[in-house]
């Protein structure tokens, strides 16, 4: 794997409408003979964008300077910490936790949230030693561009805004029923019916496209008025989940803990892996980077405490709701509306439904500023249109990515039902965290120039191994309902590979700022349980992936590849042209 440096495009003045400019400027697309020369190259551009890696002070600089402006830096620790509740503690555990207890747990659903808890913050603490060093934009896309290169980071970077996107237009979506709920009425009362198209897009929600709107118009306007919205509806999102836990509580009967694991370790793990989707959107905090004041300090209390912090209310909501009500009555579409009427609390589902939209509001921006700074980042390398990349001088936010952003979010969200979009969600998420930890290791053990042959070729020896007994047990999970022969032989070919890449070698980079603890172990930990939570995953979810990632591919050799190639060389003879002028003026002096 090679390095280069990247600098920033030359600022080009626009006027009021876009131009071809604005989406295509690359010498490829100047005409039709340029870019079949360029496709005629495609092979040789391939190569060189999967064996590339960027710099940390590219993506710090050069990259952040083809934006013409900066994004304003208004948020501390605190403001970060709420946004990682807001961005995390949704309708989730509304939801997920009645089918968890039900059908998989049961009481012992407890321990399947603070075990899906710690294996999200194994996740949060890679992320976090990544935001520090490089608090930029583009998240998990600019730490897979330094460690991964282009092509990886571009995969991954496709496939987490699908995702976003889908995600978001579902719980705008749902955002409807909840507030129809509050107004005493059937969900699709407040959408319409339109016989003429398909069925599951026929209920069409003019109030999820309002809403999303509003949120958009939010989140362009002012980034520290959002995070002020945020941290006021999250805090009264805490007020009432404080009150089900009180209320609960008076409730409880401790005779519903007796049987407590009826369905064993496996039921356990088997709700673990579901219940790890609740933890999910810490990650689009990440993209706050350059809008924190002082990211050394602010980012690990934001993001490590807010994770914490959702863990232990998730931990105690499930004890609440099965004190309350024996698992095995727990309704497994609203859990907890269901509980407080069956306690005589019918009154409660009303707090329950308004708590739940509090959630719903708060994940929803949260979801479309991290969406539109991913979007960004992306613009600024040219694999997505360049004009993506403008933030607005007046208000610093990126206009442009968060408009885009919501009109994706709407249109999806105006036609397409919640059972449509629940089976579009794919494995992005888990497979990006993966990714991630793979990259710290790699950031860690592996620096281009430094590191000899012989141990970068034993440092891919172990890497192999970790990915291999990962895959291994995940595998062996979902073919195999009782036997533990093949845990014990993935989990010992994972520990001494990890072992041997502690014990017979030298980290080639520590961190400057801050650092994951105790590495390799936490991120080759995080990349077993990722892998292994996949291992649940059905098989249309892998079949979503590789479809909505083949897609990717067609734009990528035909669009993005050429773009960001073009981009990357013309930013390479500017550093050049940089350097030797430097050096020309040291001469003189």
């Amino acid at each position: 794997m090679g390095n280069t440096s990247e600098g920033g495009g030359v600022a080009r003045k626009r006027g009021c409408g876009w131009t071809k400019e604005d989406f295509l400027p690359e010498e490829s697309f100047q005409s039709w003979g340029t870019y079949v020369k360029a496709l005629g190259n495609t092979t040789a551009r391939l190569k060189d964008r999967v064996l590339t890696r960027s710099l940390d002070e590219v993506e710090l600089h050069a990259v952040r300077d083809r934006s013409k402006n900066e994004m304003k830096k208004t948020l501390n620790w605190w403001d970060l910490l709420w946004f990682g509740i807001g961005a995390v503690m949704g309708s989730g555990i509304f939801v997920l936790t009645g089918e968890a207890a039900n059908e998989y747990a049961g009481p012992a659903v407890v321990l399947s949230y603070f075990i899906s808890g710690v294996s999200a913050i194994l996740s949060v603490l890679c992320y976090t030693e990544f935001a520090v060093e490089l608090p930029v934009a583009g998240g998990s896309f600019a730490y897979l561009r330094v460690e991964l290169g282009d092509f990886v980071a571009y995969v991954a970077a496709g496939n987490i805004l699908f995702e976003y996107v889908v995600a978001g237009a579902g719980v705008a979506r749902s955002w409807t029923s909840y507030f129809a709920t509050l107004c005493n009425h059937d969900p699709n009362d407040f959408r319409f019916y339109a016989s003429s198209l398909a069925e599951g897009y026929n209920r069409l929600d003019p109030i999820a496209v309002a809403v999303s709107i509003v949120v958009c118009v939010l989140a362009s306007l002012s980034m520290k008025g959002s995070s002020r919205f945020n941290s006021i509806a999250s805090i009264v999102h805490m007020v009432i989940i404080a009150f089900m836990l009180v209320a609960g509580l008076t409730k409880a009967d401790s005779a519903n803990f007796k049987d407590f694991a009826p369905f064993g370790l496996r039921g356990i793990l088997k709700a673990s892996s579901m219940l790890f989707f609740a933890y999910v959107g810490f990650d689009g905090t990440t993209t706050l980077g350059e809008e924190i004041k002082k990211p050394a300090r602010d980012i690990p209390i934001g993001l490590i405490g807010s994770m914490s912090l959702v863990m232990i209310v998730y931990c105690l909501l499930a004890a609440t709701l099965v004190l309350m009500q024996p698992y095995a009555q727990i309704d497994v579409d609203a859990p907890y509306s269901v509980a407080f009427s069956a306690v005589g609390m019918d009154w409660a589902k009303y707090i329950v439904a308004f708590g739940a939209l509090k959630g719903m509001t708060t994940v929803l921006l949260a979801n479309i500023i991290g969406q539109a700074r991913y979007f960004t980042h992306i613009g600024r390398t040219h694999m997505a249109p360049p004009f993506l990349a403008t933030i607005n001088k007046k208000t610093g936010t990126p206009v442009n990515a968060t408009v885009f952003m919501t009109i994706a979010n709407s249109v999806i969200a105006f036609f397409t039902s919640l059972d449509v979009l629940a089976n579009l969600l794919s494995i992005s998420t888990l497979f990006i965290f993966s990714l991630v930890a793979l990259a710290l290791l790699v950031r860690r053990y592996y620096v281009s120039g430094e590191t000899s042959d012989s141990d970068r070729n034993k440092f891919i020896g172990f890497l192999v191994l970790i990915l291999g007994s990962s895959i291994s047990m995940a595998v062996y999970w979902a073919v195999s309902q009782h036997g533990w022969i093949g845990y014990i032989v993935g989990g010992a070919v994972w520990f001494l590979a990890t072992l041997g890449l502690h014990v017979t070698m030298k980290q080639g980079r520590k961190p400057k700022i801050w650092g994951a603890p105790i590495v390799p172990w936490l991120p080759s930990a995080s990349i077993a349980i990722n892998v292994f939570i996949l291992g649940s995953m059905d098989g249309s979810s892998f079949a979503r992936f590789a479809v909505w990632t083949g897609i990717l591919l067609v734009y990528y050799l035909f669009v993005g590849l050429h773009a960001s190639y073009d981009a990357a060389k013309v930013a390479q003879k500017e550093v050049q042209v940089s350097q030797a002028t430097s050096m020309e003026a040291g001469i003189a002096s």
